[in-house]
């Protein structure tokens, strides 16, 4: 018997990849990394793009409100919820400008939610945005 769960939201926007938006081992869900694209959208929130797809300009605000949208829809369609998260990795590409903005979000729509974090900066995201989180929650 396979020890894992595969998870696929119907909601959260589609895998750039070969990999399931969640897996679940035991009573712990394991995210994927989570970007603000919309599912069935080419565009992303808060994204302005060049002509040739380089980022002219971003919105983190909106970027980020999408992310945790998105890693909402993956935990309930997957037996889970917010309440749940015990961990989470945050990617910035740029932590001098947007660790500000972002912090203060995360810090309104975590309350109380105690999840352990680590926050890095990255180069480069594989699609043209600017944060992208890793969870892991539990699962009653």
């Amino acid at each position: 018997m396979n020890p894992k769960i595969i998870y696929n939201s119907e909601r959260a926007p589609e895998p750039v990849g070969a990999y399931p938006h969640a897996v679940r081992v035991g009573n712990i869900l394991f995210l994927s990394g989570v970007g603000p694209r919309e599912r069935g959208q080419k565009a992303i929130p808060g994204v302005t793009l060049s002509a040739d797809g380089k980022i002219e300009n971003y919105d983190i605000t909106i970027q980020t409100e999408s992310v945790f949208r998105n890693i909402r829809y993956i935990l309930e369609d997957a037996g889970s919820s917010w309440e749940n998260i015990i961990d989470v990795t945050v990617f910035l590409t740029n932590m001098k400008k947007d660790f500000p903005v972002f912090n203060k979000l995360y810090s309104q729509y975590f309350d109380g939610i105690n999840a352990c974090r680590t926050t890095l900066e990255i180069g480069a995201l594989p699609t043209p945005i600017a944060v992208e989180l890793k969870v892991l929650a539990w699962i009653d």
